[in-house]
């Protein structure tokens, strides 16, 4: 059976097992193939990197190429789904998408940034890291508030967390995934820059504040929430997310 068999075996049963959690993923697939085709340019060069005949002595391997970040991303969804997200390593995808690990580290910076290529997350957790816990605790339920509003305000953004939602509510198999990944992905930052005792359970205090908001906003859409402008909105709920995180 030849390497290219075995992934497509492997990837089918990821699918299989994972059927909800790739029809959430699916939800972003037009914008994850924009953003393969502009990577692609740069996957030569990533070959390039390789060392002589290391592609020749690999038996199977998929040189780098237009599909080869593709292939990469189908494959993580389907280890994901199979797997879980603390159960899939780089290692392994780079198996099931029949390529060298170290392409793997060429367009991903990490597992967190494969999962959000591979089911279109609509925020990556460095910019969380960024923009909302660079400037220190000051302000820190202002800032956190409008970054998890403005992903919801996109509609790219909207649309991908509610079909993540939507299977976590009917398969337990994508709850877990989106889980793990939010909470070790996510509010595990947060937690870990704040002072004083319980700090993971005030983080998801704070955390299912803005979630109840958000589903009385964008999903049952009660009024006046459903319409009010997102500045008027952010300091008065900023405030009691500050008060869950800081005390």
């Amino acid at each position: 059976m030849t390497a290219a068999s075995r992934s497509a075996g492997r990837s089918a049963a990821g699918t299989a097992g994972g059927t909800a959690v790739g029809g959430a993923g699916a939800a972003g697939a037009s914008a994850g193939a924009s953003a393969d085709a502009a990577a692609s340019s740069g996957a030569g060069a990533a070959a390039t990197e390789l060392p002589a005949g290391e592609g020749a002595r690999r038996r199977g391997r998929r040189p780098a190429g237009e599909d080869t970040r593709a292939a990469i991303v189908a494959a993580a969804r389907a280890e994901f789904a199979a797997r879980g997200f603390d159960g899939t390593t780089l290692r392994g995808i780079a198996r099931v998408a029949g390529v060298d690990p170290r392409l793997v580290h060429h367009y991903f910076e990490g597992k967190e940034d494969v999962f959000v290529a591979a089911f279109d997350f609509p925020a990556r957790p460095q910019d969380l890291a960024a923009q909302v816990l660079g400037p220190g605790l000051d302000g820190i339920g202002e800032r956190l508030v409008r970054f998890f509003f403005s992903v919801w305000d996109s509609p790219a953004g909207r649309q991908t967390i509610l079909g993540l939602v939507r299977s976590a509510a009917t398969s337990e198999q994508a709850a877990s995934l989106l889980r793990d990944f939010v909470t070790r992905a996510l509010l595990a930052r947060v937690a870990a820059a704040l002072p004083g005792d319980d700090p993971e359970l005030r983080v998801t205090l704070a955390a299912s504040q803005m979630i109840g908001v958000a589903f009385l906003r964008y999903v049952v859409r009660v009024e006046p929430l459903a319409s009010a402008d997102l500045e008027d909105l952010v300091p008065m709920l900023g405030a009691t997310v500050e008060r869950y995180l800081t005390g």
